[in-house]
């Protein structure tokens, strides 16, 4: 337990970014429009998905390197492909994150006469400094004191909704079925998404590398992975929360649900509040701004972490020079996104999130090449089981991005 705690980080930072639209957003919608069934996709997504994001922690503990180094000693056409992957990200997530954030700021403070563009461009700025005068020290302090405050506030949230029971259906309800290809999109998304993307694999790499580095010591790999399991648990449970608020609050009820992100989130905190009473308004906004935020700060931090990466750029720099100008550049570059494309936004994440979905069986068979590889002593590499769940979740997500891909041209 004490080598756990004083290991604990990388496993963290994933739940922290792992926790913001795919939990707040698309969970809890899943049990306002689906009900209790929709736990058995989110479930699956989780098991099916563990070992992409379980190989990025045994290969940097085993090797010393992330396994973006990993994809360059495979070749460079799996190098690019990952490249051109989080281009297409860092041109859409870290804007639309923060405006996501901005907005639910606006709206729980009730803040007028402010565009979301200007309340972005602060989030952007207090992240810039967070990260370049306290690098990934004071990232992981910060959200050692956010997850579990968010894990106990969505917890407490969940205990008093389900407490108080289910919302009434009104007579005009019937229960929603999949036979539709709204039904069917929503549910691919959710397991897309669920509990991120794929290629945050390489992130969490990464964030394992730098606490290896400022650390000066590579834990025993069993430990490295009970910090990662413990940070993934937590992802996991918290899915399953947000949708028994969704299902709790709003399955039934007729309430029309918006497409828009930042207008839901609202729509879950007023509707929690009238279900659970006025008083509970601060708990629940809380969870909600935590949650999106610990998600915007930490895909700054490694999308800037990602591009010195893939540039193969000194590791000796990543945390000084090049680290604070891909920071400020990355800063930038979203804030002008929200300022000149805001209207476009849905456009651009479609796109981004499109490019993600499609490549994500490609990138996880790149995962397990890696640790397959003579890069791993044979003792260090997964067993055949693990191997036999990373072929099923390359078929289970070749499946998805087949039909996803289907729907797109159709």
């Amino acid at each position: 337990m004490k080598m756990l705690l004083k290991n604990l980080g990388p496993g963290l930072l994933f739940a922290s970014m792992a926790i913001g639209t795919s939990h707040l957003v698309l969970s809890t919608k899943a049990g306002a429009q689906y009900g209790l069934l929709m736990i058995i996709p989110i479930l699956l997504a989780n098991i099916f998905k563990y070992p992409f994001f379980e190989f990025g922690v045994r290969y940097t503990n085993v090797t010393g390197n992330s396994i973006i180094e990993g994809y360059r000693n495979r070749g460079k056409r799996s190098l690019w492909l990952y490249a051109f992957i989080t281009l297409a990200t860092s041109m859409a997530t870290p804007a639309a994150l923060c405006a996501i954030t901005a907005g639910l700021f606006i709206n729980i403070f009730g803040i007028q006469n402010v565009s979301i563009a200007i309340i972005a461009a602060g989030i952007f700025v207090f992240n810039s400094v967070v990260l370049i005068f306290g690098k990934y020290k004071l990232m992981e302090t910060v959200l050692k004191f956010v997850v579990p405050i968010l894990f106990v506030v969505v917890l407490a949230t969940t205990v008093l909704v389900v407490h108080k029971g289910v919302s009434t259906p009104v007579s005009t309800f019937t229960a929603p079925v999949f036979s539709g290809q709204a039904g069917l999109l929503f549910l691919i998304t959710l397991v897309g998404w669920m509990p991120t993307a794929v290629e945050a694999s390489g992130w969490l790499s990464l964030w394992s590398a730098e606490k290896y580095r400022i650390n000066k010591e590579r834990p025993a790999l069993r430990v490295a992975l009970q910090e990662f399991n413990f940070g993934y648990f937590i992802t996991a449970v918290l899915a399953v929360f947000f949708l028994l608020i969704g299902y709790t609050t709003l399955y039934g009820s007729g309430e029309a649900l918006s497409s828009n992100a930042i207008v839901f989130a609202d729509q879950v905190v007023q509707l929690c509040t009238t279900h659970i009473g006025d008083w509970a308004y601060a708990l629940i906004a809380v969870a909600a701004f935590a949650t999106m935020y610990s998600t915007c700060l930490t895909s700054h931090d490694v999308i800037a972490r990602v591009s010195l990466e893939v540039l193969d750029k000194p590791k000796s720099n990543i945390v000084t020079k090049y680290y604070t100008i891909s920071v400020l550049l990355l800063a930038v570059l979203s804030i002008l996104v929200i300022t000149v494309l805001g209207a476009d936004m849905g456009l651009i994440i479609a796109i981004a999130t499109g490019v993600s979905f499609l490549l994500a069986p490609i990138v996880g068979y790149m995962n397990l090449k890696n640790v397959v590889s003579d890069d791993l002593p044979k003792e260090y590499r997964p067993k055949k089981g693990l191997q036999l769940l990373t072929y099923a979740g390359i078929c289970f997500l070749s499946l998805l991005a087949l039909y996803y891909g289907y729907v797109l041209v159709a």
